[in-house]
Formats: structure tokens, C-alpha cells, sequence
């Protein structure tokens, strides 16, 4: 048994495909079949259920490539022991990164980190929740920055900031004069949504929980638009088809200054507005964290990340501790 070959069998599980798992290690198929079964042959059981365009993973197989991603896990640490033993930050870092949150962050975020530790560079990926958590199972990043709640991996988890909602409406909307807005007026408008599979989808649900029922009725079609990433519904919401939620990082500087609605009068244009709702103390929040591997050892690395976060501007949130 050898690394090689527990580094073969993970490959596989992920790509539940021998030709891709091979392409991603870097090899021919027919090395990496051999290897695989090399390896079946000496634990005297079956990995794999091989079928026509389709490879599963077998119940014993689960528990075995779970034990070698662990394994594979401990021999890099390894590795990392002794980069430590000369700079504890040498070396990249794999950061995942949730769509809504990458676009606005990463700059910064990028900018304070070469600053800080620049024999650490940041290798970004950006995806959703669930996918994030599977890379981060599979050891393809180290880390990643994603809004709570997700479920239970057993991963560590760092809190980095609540970060606040802010509704969007057009200029022209009845709403864009006032200071503020309420859950219940948000709740008559047509509300734009992020497509399946963002988790700020859920969270603008969970403050307006009745959008999450489309009917096939000619209204629920009307409230039932939905965007790919939430550039694309600022901009529909500036065209004056709706309002949504988002987030305070991505909401432009410029557009909370007075002077922000008197630019460029013949382009349509949006006003962010808090959400308050009587009788709360706090307007509708996401809470942003770092989580990563409790076996993965480069501890200092974590830390130099955090403090990179923490010197970013960050308008509107709340840091946490």
C-alpha cells in the first residue's frame, strides 16, 4: 500500500470517474486502474462498482477513502512541519470562498495579505456552500469563508463578522424616500432572489419566508425572478424590476452618500435602505466564519488569514472576535 495509491483511490471517489480522476492526478488510466486494483487485490475487497459511464464508491469503500484522505492529510502535514520549522507562513494557501461574499471581500483581502505575508500567496476558489464543504473533506482547499448555517462537518470553525442586510430599491420606487424599511413593506413588492444553491437565498427567505412558495399563478411568476449572481439583480432592480436583499459589503460606497442619487440622473440607479423592524434591536444578519480541517496543522497560517480579514475596512459589519 502506498500513498500514490490511496492518493488514486480519492481521486476516484470524487470524480466518480476513473479517466477524470486520472486526468486530476496526472496520469494514463490504464496506471491509474492498475494501481487500484493492486491495492483491492491486497485488502482482498472490492472499492469500486465499475458500470457503463458510472463508478460508485462501496459501502467499505466510504470508510476506507475517508481513512485515506486522513492519511494523506497526516504525510502532508508532515511536509508542513518542516516548512514551518523554516517560516511557518512559506508556502500557498487554498482559501474557498462563497459567491457573495468573494467579490467584495477578496480585494481587500487580497491586497492586505501580500502586505502581510507575502511568501503566502492566496490560491482563491470561489463556489458554493455545499461544494466548498466537500473541498474541504476532499483536502482540494484548506480553508474557506462562508456565512453560517451550514451543516455539522466537524470542522473548526472561526467567527469573522455579522454582516447586516440592506434592502435594494429603484430610485423611482415609492420606498427609495425613505430611511428605512421593514420586513412586512418588503413583503408586498416583488422580491428578486438568488438562484438554488445560494445560501443568500436562504437567508433573504428566512427574512421573508413566503417567497419560498411559488404558485404557477401569473403573481407567483411575477415574484418568482431569480438571478445568477447579485450583480445581476442589482442591476434588474435598477431597471425597475423589483427589490431584493443584500449584503452591507456590496453595497457600493458611493450610494449611501447624499450626493450618491444626484450623479448620472439618466442612468437608472439604486437606493439601499436598513431593514428595521419594530420592536428588534437588529436588523436582519448573516454571521460570516472561517472553517477548516481540524487536522490541518498550519496553525499560523489560520491566524495570518484572520488578521488579514480584520484589516479590511469591512463598512457596516460587525468584527467578531
Amino acid at each position: 500500500m502506498t500513498l500514490t495509491e490511496l492518493k488514486y483511490i480519492v481521486a476516484v471517489a470524487r470524480e466518480r470517474h476513473f479517466g477524470k480522476a486520472a486526468e486530476a492526478c496526472f496520469v494514463s488510466q490504464p496506471t491509474l486502474s492498475v494501481a487500484i486494483k493492486k491495492l483491492e487485490d491486497e485488502l482482498e475487497i472490492k472499492l469500486f462498482e465499475r458500470s457503463a459511464g458510472e463508478v460508485t464508491v462501496t459501502p467499505l469503500g466510504e470508510q476506507i477513502v475517508q481513512q485515506a484522505q486522513s492519511v494523506l492529510d497526516q504525510a502532508a502535514s508532515i511536509k508542513e512541519i518542516a516548512k514551518r520549522g523554516k517560516d511557518p507562513l512559506a508556502g500557498p494557501l487554498r482559501l474557498g470562498v462563497i459567491y457573495t461574499i468573494g467579490p467584495y471581500l477578496l480585494p481587500d483581502l487580497v491586497r492586505q495579505n501580500i502586505a502581510r505575508t507575502p511568501q503566502m500567496p492566496l490560491m482563491l476558489q470561489e463556489n458554493f456552500t455545499a461544494k466548498l464543504l466537500d473541498m474541504l473533506r476532499a483536502g482540494e482547499v484548506d480553508c474557506a469563508i462562508m456565512a453560517e448555517p451550514f451543516p455539522d462537518t466537524g470542522l473548526a470553525i472561526a467567527p469573522l463578522y455579522d454582516e447586516p442586510f440592506m434592502a435594494a430599491v429603484p430610485t423611482q420606487h415609492p420606498l427609495a424616500q425613505r430611511e428605512s424599511v421593514t420586513s412586512d413593506e418588503l413583503k408586498n413588492e416583488t422580491m428578486l432572489l438568488l438562484g438554488t444553491g445560494h445560501c443568500f437565498r436562504d437567508h433573504v427567505l428566512e427574512v421573508c419566508p413566503e417567497f419560498a412558495r411559488f404558485s404557477s399563478s401569473a403573481e407567483g411568476i411575477r415574484k418568482s425572478f431569480e438571478g445568477s449572481s447579485l450583480e445581476t439583480i442589482k442591476h434588474m432592480v435598477a431597471a425597475g424590476m423589483g427589490v431584493t436583499l443584500v449584503p452591507r459589503l456590496s453595497v457600493p460606497q458611493d450610494a449611501l452618500k447624499p450626493k450618491a442619487r444626484a450623479r448620472r440622473e439618466a442612468e437608472p440607479m439604486v437606493r439601499y435602505l436598513p431593514v428595521r423592524d419594530a420592536g428588534e434591536r437588529d436588523p436582519p444578519t448573516r454571521r460570516v466564519v472561517l472553517a477548516w480541517r481540524r487536522s490541518f496543522t498550519r496553525y499560523e497560517a489560520i491566524a495570518a488569514l484572520r488578521n488579514a480579514i480584520y484589516a479590511c475596512e469591512l463598512p457596516g459589519v460587525k468584527r467578531l472576535s
